[in-house]
C-alpha cells in the first residue's frame, strides 16, 4: 500500500494533551510532504481553530487542505480557496434551539471569527474556547442571533443527559440532519451527509486518488468513519474503545507522538525502501 494522502484529527491525535504538535511530529510530517503527501487536517473544529496548525507545519509551501467542521467546508491551503462548503438549513436553527431549552442543556454555534452562545459559564463552552483559542461572544438570543447559515452546531453537556437529546433530534429531523457525539460532551449538528469520510471522500475524487492510498489518523467518536473509509486506519493509543476496534492499526498516544510513529512506519520507511 503506497499512501500518498494522510488524513490527520487534531485534538487527542495530531496535537499532545497541551494542545501543541510535538517537533518529532512536526518533522515527520514535514519529511512526507516533501515527498509529496498531501497531509489533511480533517476536525470538527471550525476554521479559526485549524489554521493556526496549518501554518505551523507550512501546508501553505507545501500543499495540503483544512477539512473544517468535521468536512462542511474543505479548504486548499496553497490557494486558500474553499473546494467545498455546506450548511445547517437556516429553518431547522429555531425548533434546535426549542429542544436545547427543553432539555436544560446549552448550545454554541459559529460567526465568522467567533463562537456565540448563550450561556456564558459552560465548562464545555469554555472547552471549545481553549481548543480554537477564542473567546465567546454571549448572546440573549441564539435563534435571533443566526441571521446567515452557519455550519454546524454544538450542543454542549454531560453524555447521560445529552442522550435524550439526541433521541428527541434524530425524530425531529430524521434524513435531514447528521447527529453524532464527537466527544461524550459535545453533541455535533450537521448538514445531512457530512461526516470525515464523506469528506475525504469529495477530496480523493479532486486529487484524483483512490481510498487505499489514504491513511487516517483518530482517537474520538467522529473519526469513526475515516478510520473505517481509509485504505489503513490509525487509532490512537489514547483513542476511545470504538476507534480502537475500527481501526487496522493502533499507534502510539498523542503525548508519545503517535502520528510521527505511523507516518515514519508507513510512509518514510516506505518511501525509503522503494526510493
Amino acid at each position: 500500500m503506497e499512501i500518498k494522502v494522510v488524513a490527520l484529527d487534531l485534538d487527542g491525535t495530531l496535537t499532545n494533551s497541551k494542545k501543541e504538535i510535538s517537533l518529532r511530529t512536526k518533522d515527520a510530517l514535514l519529511k512526507a510532504m516533501k515527498q509529496g503527501v498531501s497531509v489533511v487536517l480533517a476536525s470538527g473544529r471550525p476554521t479559526m481553530g485549524i489554521t493556526p496548525l496549518a501554518k505551523e507545519l507550512n501546508m501553505k509551501e507545501h500543499g495540503g487542505y483544512i477539512l473544517a467542521f468535521n468536512g462542511g467546508k474543505i479548504i486548499d491551503c496553497k490557494t486558500d480557496k474553499v473546494v467545498y462548503e455546506n450548511v445547517l438549513p437556516m429553518d431547522c436553527i429555531p425548533t434546535l434551539c426549542e429542544v436545547v431549552k427543553q432539555f436544560g442543556v446549552s448550545m454554541l454555534t459559529y460567526r465568522g471569527n467567533e463562537i456565540i452562545c448563550e450561556d456564558d459559564d459552560n465548562p464545555y463552552l469554555l472547552k471549545e474556547c481553549f481548543i480554537n483559542r477564542t473567546k465567546a461572544h454571549i448572546i440573549e438570543d441564539l435563534a435571533k442571533a443566526v441571521t446567515t447559515p452557519v455550519p454546524k452546531c454544538l450542543i454542549l453537556g454531560e453524555h447521560e443527559e445529552l442522550l435524550p437529546v439526541k433521541e428527541c433530534l434524530e425524530e425531529k429531523f430524521k434524513g435531514k440532519l447528521n447527529i453524532f457525539f464527537s466527544e461524550p460532551y459535545f453533541l455535533e449538528i450537521m448538514p445531512l451527509g457530512i461526516e470525515k469520510a464523506a469528506s475525504l471522500d469529495r477530496l480523493l475524487h479532486i486529487l484524483k486518488k483512490d481510498r487505499s492510498h489514504l491513511m487516517a489518523c483518530g482517537d474520538g467518536l467522529n473519526d469513526l468513519t475515516m478510520l473505517e473509509y481509509a485504505g489503513l486506519g490509525v487509532a490512537m493509543e489514547n483513542g476511545c474503545k470504538e476507534a480502537k476496534e475500527i481501526a487496522d492499526v493502533i499507534t502510539a498516544s498523542n503525548d508519545e507522538d503517535g502520528v510521527a510513529v505511523a507516518v515514519e512506519k508507513y510512509i518514510l520507511d516506505y518511501e525509503e525502501e522503494v526510493g
